[in-house]
């Protein structure tokens, strides 16, 4: 068996001082403490900053514990700073696709809508804020499926509700539907959860590329997609564009 990786060994000791600390320490604080060269010390700060676990005061130069790390205490992004970091984003894409435009998160094993943007046009709508979509007919569902594994485990062990004759209940296809999006870097339905209609959808990352969330477009089928039934492709960038637009909000490197 391998042994111990020293350098996370001492990245987690600073984590577990600044968050018993009641206030900033510095750097010669961390490094005494901990007993550790300065250099060292100052070396894994700024590794840690770099991907959010902790933040430097600009006045003092002192750290304490980032944001990023504190949003590993729950399941999933916290959905008021999902939904705040993409409403800039969702308006314009559904100014330039048309359509209207849902941004969806992970929540025990549903697919949440936590922003919706309205068709721009005088058709009547319903606001879905806070739907709950199924994961497996939906292009949001499948999106976020598609980067979590223990989820997309657990569904297709499960039974696949049928929501038409083209949703995808055979777990096999399913598998294959998850491993084309993750291919792509994006996802669809066709008819699968409502006939008549589709949905186009991308996901959204936060820090290290994880993905926090999906945001897509849905609307006719023959809006959506081409005379060959599948999707628009310029709807399709116009999605992508607006998903890597919230993930640099959002702390995510380019990918």
């Amino acid at each position: 068996m391998p042994g111990l990786v020293q350098s996370i060994e001492r990245a987690a000791a600073i984590l577990r001082l600044l968050a018993s600390s009641a206030g900033r320490l510095g750097v010669g604080e961390i490094a005494r403490s901990l007993d550790l060269p300065k250099g060292t010390a100052h070396g894994i700060l700024r590794t840690l900053q770099a991907v959010g676990f902790v933040e430097q005061d600009k006045t003092s130069g002192k750290y304490q514990l980032g944001a990023a790390l504190l949003h590993l205490g729950t399941s999933y992004l916290d959905v008021n700073e999902l939904r705040s970091r993409s409403i800039n984003w969702a308006d314009p894409l559904a100014a330039r696709s048309g359509e209207a435009v849902r941004i969806g998160t992970l929540l025990e094993g549903k697919v949440l809508v936590v922003h919706h943007v309205f068709r721009p046009d005088d058709s009547l709508q319903t606001l879905d804020v806070g739907a709950l979509l199924p994961l497996h007919a939906t292009a949001l569902g499948k999106v976020l499926l598609a980067y979590d594994a223990s989820t997309a485990a657990t569904v297709l062990r499960g039974e696949l509700e049928p929501y038409s004759r083209r949703t995808l209940v055979n777990p096999r296809a399913l598998a294959r539907a998850l491993a084309a999006v993750r291919d792509a870097g994006w996802g669809a339905e066709v008819e699968e959860m409502t006939v008549g209609e589709a949905g186009i959808a991308a996901p959204i990352r936060g820090y290290g590329g994880l993905v926090v969330g999906a945001i897509g477009v849905s609307g006719a089928v023959e809006r959506i997609c081409d005379t060959k039934g599948q999707p628009n492709p310029t709807l399709v960038a116009y999605v992508r564009d607006a998903a890597r637009a919230v993930s640099r909000d959002l702390g995510a490197a380019r990918w």
